[in-house]
């Protein structure tokens, strides 16, 4: 089918243009209405999705190409590789889960639906654009039902949370506007597969009077750098984040953390790396450090923390400090890492913010001296959250183990002292995550308020039951993700290397002597 990824990324998108316009009222029934169309949205985009995957083959390039005129010379374009058609799997099979946990939301019931479906169709089209201004407005876009979904069914502080949101994103973003921009002015076109074909200027130029190594490629990477880092978010531009996740709702924090922190990692696989290889060469030790740096820090930080959200979201940062670092050692095992990483991370961190709501729900607190003891009345739900606990932690036989274990791989070739500093993010990880876990489930049940306290609902085991099931597969048997993603990161590797040969270039220290 020629249109199958339209198709898959527009449903949601129809169905919230079908709420917006026929229905009315704010009564019960008109909000089931809402979660029932919304649900089934969701969920067709999801069984679409998996014939994309069953007739994807790897190693076979971009595939289900459209393209179509499109406004002022433009062209609409969408494709997938080996790397985003996982990313479209995961947006997919996610939001039906994150549709269904929030069920029990009673306010503005309509327009939540509406910013979740909206949210989904932006984030699929980042992953399926193959045109420079496409991708730019399924990127940008995504902003703004986050940004509402936050302001407005968020916490206390939910308008300041947003508007740092909002603005840290956006401003990185401007500057990846004036790069593609300069992009077209340089290849004479926005699209991403011709782009990928193309050799911007590596030779030393001037700026303002400071000499620039590694020329255009270095100044479109940064600019780049800048919209994809604070994405992730990389550290130090990552104080948004602890923010944006306390504040927003509980399927606000899934979808933040599952998806869109992975909008920054995308990016640099399908721009920075394969588009500006001497750049990239030239400046991997700086994101090598600045991503073992953040893997320490964010540890450390969330040891300090009282509230779960916050613990979680610094876990976040941490984790994504080793995708970033897999992906600027620039080997096979360190991509393969860190885009294993990536999905296994849409998975238990996702299930991490769910268990951080479930109990939130009952009781309307997140401090961690709240609890204590929930085992005694919550056996099913101590036993989720054990599991994703240990799957954070990385624990070998969970899909942790395994994107930890090949980005690890990846840094230590790259660079031995990196690897070491960012092994230590595996004790503290540990640290932080097994304290969580104590402090809430374990030992005795003193706490009055918790007397009451009910275990999982049918709704919420049914929410958890796909999580687990990825989660435990994928650390078993990771070869659905890894032989998917192997042929497509084969071929990044190879014509980067091929790019810094032609250049006459193996190494930082190589670009900077030929310039």
């Amino acid at each position: 089918m020629n249109s199958l990824l339209s198709i898959v990324c527009f449903i949601p998108m129809l169905a919230a243009i079908i709420l917006a316009l026929f229905l009315r009222g704010d009564d019960e029934a008109s909000r089931q209405n809402a979660r029932w169309l919304a649900l089934i949205a969701t969920t067709a985009s999801f069984l679409l999705s998996l014939l994309i995957l069953a007739g994807f083959e790897p190693g076979g390039g971009f595939q289900f190409v459209e393209e179509r005129e499109w406004i002022g010379g433009l062209t609409y374009k969408m494709g997938v590789d080996g790397i985003s058609v996982l990313f479209v799997m995961l947006t997919t099979f996610l939001m039906p889960l994150v549709i269904l946990s929030t069920w029990e939301v009673q306010v503005r019931v309509k327009e939540y639906m509406i910013a979740f479906l909206l949210l989904e169709t932006l984030m699929l089209g980042v992953f399926m654009a193959l045109d420079l201004i496409l991708f730019y407005l399924f990127f940008e876009g995504g902003l703004i039902p986050m940004f509402l979904i936050i302001g407005i069914w968020g916490g206390k502080d939910r308008i300041y949370a947003a508007f740092k949101f909002f603005l840290y994103t956006f401003l990185g973003s401007v500057l990846m506007l004036v790069a593609m921009l300069a992009m077209y002015g340089d290849a004479g076109t926005t699209d991403i597969v011709a782009l990928l074909d193309h050799t911007f200027d590596f030779g030393t130029i001037e700026v303002l009077g400071i000499q620039i190594v590694g020329g255009l490629q270095t100044l479109l990477w940064l600019a780049f750098f800048a919209s994809f880092a604070v994405k992730m978010p990389m550290w130090p531009v990552h104080t948004w984040l602890p923010d944006a996740h306390v504040q927003a709702p509980t399927a606000g924090s899934v979808v933040l953390a599952a998806i869109l922190l992975k909008l920054g990692g995308y990016g640099f696989l399908r721009f920075s790396l394969p588009m500006f290889p001497v750049a990239s060469e030239l400046l991997a030790p700086f994101v090598l450090w600045i991503s073992a740096i953040a893997i320490v820090y964010a540890s450390l930080v969330a040891l300090a923390q009282t509230d779960m959200k916050k613990l979680v979201a610094y876990s976040s940062v941490a984790h994504m400090g080793y995708v970033t670092a897999g992906i600027f050692a620039a080997n096979q095992q360190g991509l393969d890492g860190a885009i294993f990483q990536m999905i296994s991370h849409g998975f238990i961190s996702g299930a991490l913010f769910l268990c951080v709501g479930v109990i939130y729900d009952r009781m309307h607190t997140r401090e961690i001296d709240a609890y204590g003891g929930l085992v005694n009345r919550m056996p099913q739900y101590a036993l989720i959250f054990m599991l994703f606990t240990m799957a954070n932690v990385g624990l070998p036989g969970t899909s942790g183990f395994v994107g930890e274990f090949l980005t690890l791989m990846g840094m230590f070739q790259a660079n031995t002292w990196v690897a070491a500093v960012a092994t230590t993010g595996v004790i503290l990880s540990a640290s932080y995550g097994l304290w969580l876990y104590r402090r809430v489930v374990m030992g005795d049940l003193i706490k009055e308020s918790l007397r009451s306290i009910t275990d999982l609902t049918a709704r919420e085991r049914w929410i958890f039951a796909p999580l687990v099931a990825m989660t435990i597969l994928l650390g078993v048997y990771p070869a659905p993700v890894l032989d998917r993603i192997g042929p497509a990161v084969a071929e990044l590797l190879q014509d980067r290397n091929l790019a810094l040969d032609a250049a006459g270039l193996t190494g930082p220290a190589e670009v900077a002597q030929a310039n």
